[in-house]
C-alpha cells in the first residue's frame, strides 16, 4: 500500500509541475502589453516628430526601439470619443459619443443646425479591449483618465488607478479633488499615477495588460516647478512656446522613462508590446503642430494627426518609420493579433496592422472616415486656424483616402479638398480645380453614411440669427 501511495503522490506531483510549467510557458509566450495613450499631446509635441523646443528623450527612445508612424490618426478630435473608437475598435457611428457632455456647444444664434444628441456613456453592449483580454487571461490595469462612465471596474479591469467619468483634474496639486487619489504634500498628478502604475507592474502576474493614460498634458495648465525656469530661457521653435506646457511634457516623458526601466529591471521588457500615441491633436492656443493646421476639436490635420509608436523585441525591427496612414481603431484587432487571441464575433472597423509592423507589407488600402454631427465652440477666437473664428468645427464629416482628404459640412453642404501630399497644412482648397476627384471623394463618405447609418443633422435651430 505504501508503494502505491508512493506511485500515486509521484504521478500526482509530475502532473502538477506539468500543469504548472504549461502555464508558465503561456504566460510567458503571450506578450505583456502596454498602452500609452497620452491626453490631448500633439503630432509634433515630442522630439521624435521634430520637436525642438519639449524635451522627450524616454519616448524618443522608445521611438527608437519600433517603429514610428508620420500618418497616424485618432479616431476623433477630442477626448471622449477618441477614447470610446480606441476600446471598441468601432467607428464613432456605432458608439454615438461624438463629444464630452453636451453636443450644444457655442451660441445658439451662431448654430444654423440642430446637432445631433451626444452620448456620454459607452454602452455595455460593446465587447471592448480589457473585456477580451481578461477573458483570455491577461490580468488588466487601467492607470489615469478613464472618461466613458464612472468605473473602469465595469468595463473588464481588474485594476483602477484615478479612472473615472472626469476628463482631466480639477488640479495637478493636491488635493485632486476630482481625482480619486491621495498623494504626499505638493506631489505631481503624474507622478502619483505613475507611482501604483509601477506598484502594479511589481505585484501583478504575468501576462498583463497595462492601459496608461494619463491625465498630462491636458489641462489646467499646472506646470513642474522644478522644470519651469529651463524652458523660460530657452528660445521658442515653430509656434511652441509655452514654458509651463512643456514642463508637463518633459515630467510626463520622465514618467514614461520610469515604466519603461520597471520593465526592463523585471526582465519583461523584451516580452512587452508596447504602443504610444495620443487621443486628440494639442490644443491650438497651447502649443502648435506646425505645418499641420489648427488643433484639438478640429478636423483638419493638427486635430487629429498624432504621434504613433509601436515596439516589441525580435518582432518589430528597430528605427523603422511607415507613411502608411493608421488609426487608433486599428490598435484593438493588433493588439488581439499578438495576444494569439482569435476574436471570431468581434466586429470592428481598424484593421491589423501586424503585417505593416513587421515589415511583410508597405500598403493599406483603405479611406478612413470621421464623422462630427455637432458643434464645438472655439478655444480662443482671436487666434485659431478653423475654418470660422467661432467654432473649432462645425457638423460635418470628413473622408481620407490615399492623399487625397475632403472635408463635408452639413450646414450648407460644403466641400474642401485637399491633397495632403502637396498641401499637409490643408491651405490650398483643391474643390475647383478637382471637380472629378471630389465628386470620387464625395462618394466614399456617402458610401460610409449610409453603411454606418451616420446621423445627419438636418433640422433649422429657430434660434439662428446667422455668423456674426
Amino acid at each position: 500500500m505504501k508503494m502505491k501511495h508512493s506511485l500515486f503522490s509521484i504521478v500526482v506531483l509530475f502532473g502538477t509541475l506539468s500543469i504548472t510549467l504549461n502555464c508558465f510557458a503561456q504566460a510567458k509566450s503571450k506578450p505583456n502589453i502596454v498602452l500609452i495613450n497620452v491626453d490631448d499631446m500633439g503630432w509634433k509635441d515630442v522630439g521624435f516628430m521634430g520637436s525642438q523646443y519639449y524635451e522627450t528623450p524616454n519616448i524618443d527612445s522608445l521611438a527608437a526601439m519600433g517603429m514610428v508612424f508620420s500618418n497616424g490618426y485618432a479616431a476623433s478630435a477630442n477626448c471622449a470619443p477618441s477614447r470610446a473608437s480606441l476600446m471598441t475598435g468601432k467607428w464613432t457611428t456605432r458608439h454615438g459619443i461624438y463629444t464630452v457632455d453636451n453636443s450644444e456647444r457655442g451660441q445658439s444664434k451662431h448654430r444654423k443646425l440642430i446637432p445631433t444628441k451626444n452620448t456620454v456613456t459607452l454602452s455595455k453592449e460593446h465587447e471592448i479591449m480589457p473585456e477580451i483580454l481578461s477573458k483570455n487571461g491577461y490580468i488588466t490595469c487601467h492607470a489615469g483618465k478613464w472618461h466613458l462612465s464612472n468605473n473602469p471596474l465595469a468595463y473588464g479591469f481588474q485594476v483602477n488607478i484615478g479612472g473615472a467619468h472626469n476628463g482631466h483634474p480639477k488640479s495637478y496639486y493636491p488635493p485632486y479633488k476630482n481625482v480619486n487619489l491621495t498623494g504626499e504634500p505638493n506631489q505631481y498628478l503624474t507622478d502619483l499615477v505613475m507611482q501604483h502604475t509601477l506598484a502594479f507592474v511589481d505585484s501583478t502576474r504575468l501576462p498583463f495588460f497595462l492601459y496608461y493614460a494619463p491625465y498630462a498634458v491636458h489641462t489646467p495648465i499646472n506646470p513642474v516647478k522644478s522644470l519651469l525656469a529651463k524652458y523660460e530661457n530657452k528660445p521658442s521653435s515653430d509656434g511652441q512656446d509655452n514654458p509651463e506646457y512643456a514642463t508637463m511634457v518633459e515630467n510626463l516623458d520622465r514618467n514614461i522613462g520610469l515604466l519603461i526601466a520597471k520593465l526592463k529591471a523585471k526582465g519583461i521588457f523584451d516580452n512587452t508590446f508596447i504602443i504610444f500615441t495620443s487621443d486628440n491633436g494639442g490644443l491650438y492656443g497651447i502649443t502648435k503642430q506646425r505645418p499641420l493646421r489648427a488643433g484639438k476639436g478640429s478636423y483638419y490635420e493638427g486635430g487629429i494627426r498624432e504621434p504613433y509608436i509601436f515596439a516589441i523585441h525580435d518582432k518589430i525591427t528597430a528605427n523603422t518609420k511607415s507613411d502608411v496612414p493608421i488609426t487608433n481603431l486599428d490598435i484593438l484587432p493588433t493588439i488581439l493579433a499578438y495576444a494569439g487571441i482569435d476574436e471570431k464575433t468581434l466586429e470592428t472597423d481598424g484593421n491589423d496592422i501586424t503585417a505593416i509592423l513587421e515589415g511583410k507589407e508597405t500598403e493599406l488600402d483603405r479611406p478612413l472616415f470621421w464623422h462630427f454631427p455637432i458643434y464645438l465652440q472655439a478655444y480662443n477666437v482671436h487666434d485659431n486656424e478653423n475654418r470660422d473664428s467661432l467654432f473649432r468645427t462645425r457638423p460635418g464629416s470628413v473622408v481620407r483616402y490615399k492623399d487625397w482628404k475632403l472635408h463635408y459640412y452639413f450646414e450648407n453642404n460644403e466641400v474642401e479638398l485637399y491633397n495632403l501630399a502637396d498641401d499637409i497644412g490643408e491651405r490650398k482648397d483643391l474643390t475647383l480645380k478637382e471637380p472629378e476627384k471630389t465628386e470620387e471623394m464625395l462618394n466614399l463618405l456617402k458610401v460610409w453614411w449610409s453603411k454606418t447609418n451616420a446621423p445627419i443633422p438636418q433640422d433649422l435651430n429657430p434660434e439662428y440669427e446667422g455668423d456674426i
